[in-house]
C-alpha cells in the first residue's frame, strides 16, 4: 500500500509518498480501505516535532487520525466486509491514517448512514467530535442559551455553530467579512468582523464561547461571559494563557481534548444525513499532494476542511 510517512520530524520537504507494508489487526480491530482522511492541524504540528509528536517512539511515522473508508477485513467483529465507516482512532498515540489501509479500534469507529458522502465524511470525525465534545460535554448548552463562536469559519468553528443552532442556542461568530454570509447560512444570528468590530457591545451576555482562535483572542473575549457562563478553549498551546487570564477575572474557562467516541460519531452521521450537520470542504488533494495540504493549513486561512483523497489501487 502507499502511505506517507517521516522519519524525523521537520518541516514539509519530510513527507514522503511510498510503499509500506499493510498493517497486521490484533483482536478487536478491523482493517478499512480508506477513502479520504482529514488535514487537521495537529497533523503537521505532530510532523514538525510539536502536537503529539511526544507520542511517537519509532519511525518511519505514518500521520493522521481520522478517516473514512469501506471494511476490508472485519477479523473478530462484528462489522461486515464493504460497509462504509469513518471514525477518529487511537488519538494521541499514532494512528498511520494518511495510507490506504488503516487497523482500526472497532470501538472507536461507526458505520456511515447511506445518505452521508464517504469522501466527505473522511473530514469530518475529529472536527465534529470536538465541536460536539465542546458545546455538549464541556459547555453543557441548552436550548435558549446565547453562543459565542470564535473562529466560526474554520473546520471546527463551522460545525459548532450548526451544533448549538440545532440545539436551540442563538448563535454568534466571528469571522472576516467575507464569510459573514457563509454564517448566515450555517445559522449564525449576527456575524462579527474580527478585524474591525469590537466585542464590547456583548459583554456579559453570552452563556458559552467556543474559543477555536485561542491567545489574545480568547483572553479578549471573557468579558463577553455571564457571570456563571463558561469559555471552552480548543488549541492546547495557549489553553494555560487563556485559563490563567480567566481565573484572574474570575470567569470559567474550560480546555479539551477531543476523544473518540463512536456513540457520537453514530449521532453525528445521523445529523448529517438528516441534513441538520453539514461539513463544509474548503479543498481536496490526492494523498501524495499532502505537503500542497500542509502548507495550507499553516496559512490559517481555510474556510471549512482540508481531505485527502485516496485513487491508487491498494
Amino acid at each position: 500500500m502507499h502511505a506517507i510517512s517521516i522519519h524525523q520530524f521537520g518541516g514539509l520537504e519530510e513527507l514522503n509518498y511510498k510503499k509500506q507494508p499493510r498493517p497486521q489487526l490484533n483482536t478487536g480491530e478491523v482493517l478499512v480501505k480508506t477513502t479520504a482522511v482529514g488535514v487537521n492541524p495537529i497533523d503537521w504540528k505532530t510532523c514538525s516535532g510539536g502536537g503529539a509528536s511526544g507520542f511517537i517512539s519509532e519511525f518511519p511515522f505514518i500521520p493522521g487520525w481520522e478517516f473514512s473508508g469501506v471494511i476490508a477485513d472485519p477479523g473478530d467483529t462484528d462489522f461486515k466486509v464493504d460497509e462504509a465507516v469513518f471514525g477518529m482512532i487511537r488519538f494521541p498515540q499514532p494512528a498511520g491514517c494518511y495510507a490506504e489501509y488503516i487497523a482500526a479500534p472497532a470501538e472507536q469507529i461507526a458505520r456511515l448512514p447511506d445518505a452521508v458522502d464517504l469522501t466527505m465524511a473522511g473530514g469530518l470525525a475529529t472536527a465534529s467530535l470536538t465541536a460536539w465534545q465542546a458545546v455538549f460535554d464541556k459547555g453543557a448548552l441548552q436550548a435558549g442559551q446565547q453562543v459565542l463562536v470564535l473562529g466560526a469559519a474554520g473546520g471546527v468553528g463551522h460545525l459548532a455553530v450548526q451544533l448549538a443552532k440545532w440545539a436551540g442556542a442563538h448563535v454568534t461568530g466571528t469571522a472576516s467579512v467575507h464569510n459573514h454570509e457563509f454564517l448566515a447560512d450555517l445559522g449564525c444570528q449576527h456575524a462579527i468582523d474580527y478585524r474591525n468590530q469590537s466585542l464590547n457591545e456583548y459583554t456579559n451576555s453570552m452563556d458559552l464561547i467556543i474559543d477555536c482562535v485561542g491567545g489574545e483572542t480568547g483572553i479578549g473575549a471573557l468579558p463577553c461571559l455571564k457571570p456563571e457562563g463558561v469559555l471552552v478553549t480548543l488549541p492546547s498551546v495557549t489553553k494555560e494563557q487563556v485559563i490563567a487570564a480567566g481565573a484572574a477575572q474570575r470567569r470559567r474557562v474550560e480546555p479539551i481534548l477531543c476523544e473518540p467516541s463512536a456513540e457520537q460519531l453514530k449521532k453525528i452521521g445521523e445529523l448529517v444525513a438528516d441534513e441538520h450537520l453539514k461539513l463544509h470542504i474548503g479543498e481536496t488533494f490526492p494523498l501524495e499532494k499532502a505537503a500542497e495540504a500542509f502548507a495550507l493549513s499553516q496559512s490559517g486561512h481555510v474556510c471549512g476542511k482540508l481531505i485527502l483523497t485516496f485513487n491508487q489501487p491498494g
